[in-house]
């Protein structure tokens, strides 16, 4: 059997999505950060993949079988900042996500802040990129406001005394908005649907994704184990903070933020496709 191939991101927010599909013979599993999905997808080098929304276009339908959302706080989208949001002026971002980076833009200029400089962040190096590229990590050093997403947030955290203010962007956009906002979705290839490694992605992530909906108390206490999530807060964090089903108010978020988004010429005009039953 020709397996499928799935990329996805290696955060404990993916668990519930994918928690499972390891041992299953006829999934092949790609880990790749958030940014680069969307691309393998395009490529011919995965057949789904959990892209961020923003790349979600130009050639890919997303597969309505699963999220990564929020209705509020999200935990692990955060902006650090010494000086009050309000004052940002230079924004370094992590650029394991396009759709945080577009997020926190529409963010700050709702709030009335900006036009923001957008610097692309090493987050791992702790430099903008092109200097990390140039010179190696930079022990310590941390920019006036960085952008950061993933578990780092929670794991690898800059110093509090270095940030006072920070924001959550999850709740800044239900705060303002009112409405669940969308970070991810499972696309395939457009043209691709009903492929059989599509076919058989689609109904094993749906299946996989109710599965663990049953048993996120147990995923987060088996994911925390390796990493330095308490196990408590990776429970409230998978069962409490994300959203995983792609209902009708998370795609009228979605509608909003990409509407937002292109009247900031962040991103072209328009909607994702969605396949057959995804409306």
């Amino acid at each position: 059997m020709t397996r499928c191939r799935i990329a996805y991101v290696r955060y404990l927010n993916t668990a519930p999505l994918v928690e499972g599909l390891a041992s299953d013979p006829s999934v092949a599993l790609i880990p790749a950060v958030p940014s680069r999905i969307a691309g393998l997808v395009r490529q011919g080098e995965a057949d789904v993949g959990l892209a961020s929304v923003v790349d979600a276009m130009d050639g890919l339908t997303v597969l309505p079988v699963g999220m990564i959302g929020c209705d509020g706080p999200t935990l692990t989208v955060r902006v650090f900042s010494s000086v009050p949001v309000r004052d940002i002026r230079e924004l370094h971002a992590d650029t394991d996500s396009h759709t945080s980076v577009v997020l926190a833009q529409v963010v700050l200029r709702m709030m009335g802040v900006g036009p923001v400089r957008i610097t692309d962040f090493d987050a791992r190096e702790r430099a903008p990129i092109d200097e990390a590229r140039a010179s190696g990590p930079i022990e310590g050093a941390w920019p006036e406001a960085v952008l950061l997403i993933g578990d780092k947030v929670v794991c690898d955290a800059p110093p509090s005394d270095r940030y006072p203010h920070q924001m959550d962007l999850g709740e800044e956009w239900k705060r303002l908005t009112g409405l669940p906002f969308v970070y991810a979705t499972w696309v395939c290839r457009t043209g691709e649907e009903k492929s059989p490694a599509v076919l058989r992605a689609t109904v094993l992530l749906d299946r996989q994704r109710r599965r663990n909906a049953m048993r996120l108390g147990w995923i987060a206490g088996a994911r925390s184990a390796g990493t330095r999530w308490a196990p408590a807060l990776a429970e409230r964090y998978l069962g409490e903070s994300l959203r995983y089903e792609l209902g009708a108010g998370a795609r009228e978020g979605l509608s909003r933020f990409l509407h937002e988004a292109g009247a900031l010429g962040l991103r072209a005009g328009g909607l994702p496709a969605f396949a057959a039953g995804g409306r």
